[in-house]
């Protein structure tokens, strides 16, 4: 233990030890840093069972004779839903406990429970069991009903894809869990990034946007985008593409198909593709991709930022502090100091005076919004 806090101390640049009021707070510290996903893996023994809840941690190894009431606080470590990515929790276990487990549920739930409290295997989820259809059926109907390279028409053909289309994406998010997964997709993997770009051109088309940034979607529909974004490529994986496309002498027309398909497949690139499409074209075979696409991107963004202090004249060095600002917090300010001060001087009273302050403030906004969101990440 103490070289394990030692390491840790190493590290993190902390200065805990064994003594009981120091080991508690690095007892302290370490959960903190668990639940803000800057701890990876984390090895106990009869320790983290109570007082500790971080909704990320999603893997449980067992290697431990587990029963009754520590067996259901110890498998409870994972059972905090997240969101729609994270509906379950898994368990890995080196000795035999479906006893114990079975057991345990009768116990603290009732006999009954044990289909309500663990997932059902591959096969029920692959093959379908009851009245719940299978995951090979639902990919067989998606392929019947809207093979690739035929328009669907109509508003109803067009939000029975998207009800079947969330059917698959739920039932594939569990199925990720199992190994017997792996080679079992029944869709390769452009195939499914094409549906997944049909899937995405319809969120675009029946979101609506109301005031600020806040979306509605028509009651009758539901888009499982966190889903979509969980399996979604991102800059590097285009960049790695990019970098093979040099290799082929910028003359391998399948990966350049492989990148703009990974594009459209993307929610967070989308609005980025223009960019990306752009500095493809500017490379050449001695190109150093990583380097030239960071000075690509902060000159793009200059050019960007520029045009849109211009446009609604703005005070150029606090927009562009206050830009700096929104990207290291991951968002922007609609209220304070800050906005009041990027926007050019007009008349504070009168009720038209304020009022068109009120809309100009929404439009500056409304671009910044955008231009944030299209460089985030890049």
């Amino acid at each position: 233990m103490d070289g394990a806090i030692k390491d840790y101390n190493s590290y993190f640049g902390t200065s805990y030890d064994t003594s009981s009021d120091k080991f508690q707070n690095y007892y302290k510290d370490l959960s903190l840093r668990v639940k803000n996903r800057e701890v990876d893996l984390l090895i106990v023994v009869n320790m983290f069972l109570t007082g500790f809840d971080a909704t990320t941690l999603n893997t449980l190894w067992v290697d431990k004779k587990l029963r009754q009431h520590g067996l259901i606080q110890a498998f409870s470590r994972t059972n905090r839903i997240l969101n729609s990515i994270k509906t379950f929790g898994n368990i890995v276990c080196f000795r035999n406990l479906e006893k114990e487990v079975n057991d345990a549920i009768s116990i603290f739930g009732n006999k009954d429970a044990k289909g309500i409290v663990l997932l059902k295997s591959f096969n029920d989820y692959y093959y379908g069991y009851d009245d719940f259809v299978g995951y090979k059926a639902l990919i067989e109907r998606l392929i019947s009903l809207y093979p690739l390279g035929k328009k669907i028409v109509g508003e109803q053909a067009e939000k029975e894809f998207i009800k079947l289309y969330n059917f698959i994406l739920k039932t594939k998010n569990i199925l990720q869990a199992f190994d017997n997964f792996i080679g079992n997709e029944k869709l390769t993997p452009f195939d499914f990034q094409d549906y997944q770009s049909i899937y995405i051109d319809l969120y675009e088309k029946y979101r609506k946007v109301a005031s600020g940034d806040a979306e509605s979607i028509e009651d009758d529909l539901v888009f499982e985008i966190e889903l979509v974004k969980s399996v979604e490529v991102n800059i590097d994986y285009i960049l790695m593409l990019v970098a093979k496309y040099q290799e082929e002498n910028m003359k391998d027309k399948e990966i350049e198909v492989k990148i703009s398909k990974a594009i459209d497949s993307s929610p967070t690139l989308r609005n980025k593709k223009d960019l990306i499409l752009r500095f493809i074209d500017s490379i050449n075979i001695n190109s150093e991709i990583v380097d030239e696409w960071k000075i690509y991107i902060e000159k793009a963004k200059e050019i960007e930022l520029d045009k849109i202090i211009e446009e609604e004249n703005l005070n150029k060095e606090e927009t562009i502090n206050f830009v700096k600002q929104s990207f290291e917090v991951g968002e922007i300010k609609r209220f304070g100091a800050d906005v009041a001060r990027i926007l050019p001087p007009t008349p504070m009273f009168g009720k038209d005076n304020a009022a068109k302050r009120e809309i100009k403030k929404e439009i500056v906004i409304g671009k910044l919004l955008i231009f944030i969101e299209r460089f985030f990440g890049l």
